[in-house]
C-alpha cells in the first residue's frame, strides 16, 4: 500500500510539474503543432503517391 501511495504522490508531483511548464497555452500550441506536422506529413504522402502513379500511367502507356 506504501509503494502505491509513493507512486501516486510522484505521479502527481510530475503531472504538476508538466502542467506549470507547458501550461494550457503551451499544451495547445504543442498539440496544434504536432496537428500540423501531421497534416504536412499526410499532403507530402498523397503528393509522392499522385507523382507515383503518374510514372506508372506513362511507362504503361494508361491515359487519364
Amino acid at each position: 500500500m506504501a509503494a502505491g501511495v509513493a507512486i501516486g504522490v510522484l505521479a502527481v508531483r510530475k503531472l504538476s510539474v508538466a502542467r506549470q511548464t507547458f501550461g494550457p497555452e503551451g499544451l495547445n500550441r504543442a498539440v496544434g503543432s504536432l496537428a500540423d506536422s501531421v497534416a504536412n506529413f499526410a499532403d507530402a504522402v498523397r503528393d509522392g503517391m499522385q507523382e507515383r502513379e503518374a510514372d506508372l500511367r506513362a511507362a504503361l502507356g494508361v491515359d487519364r
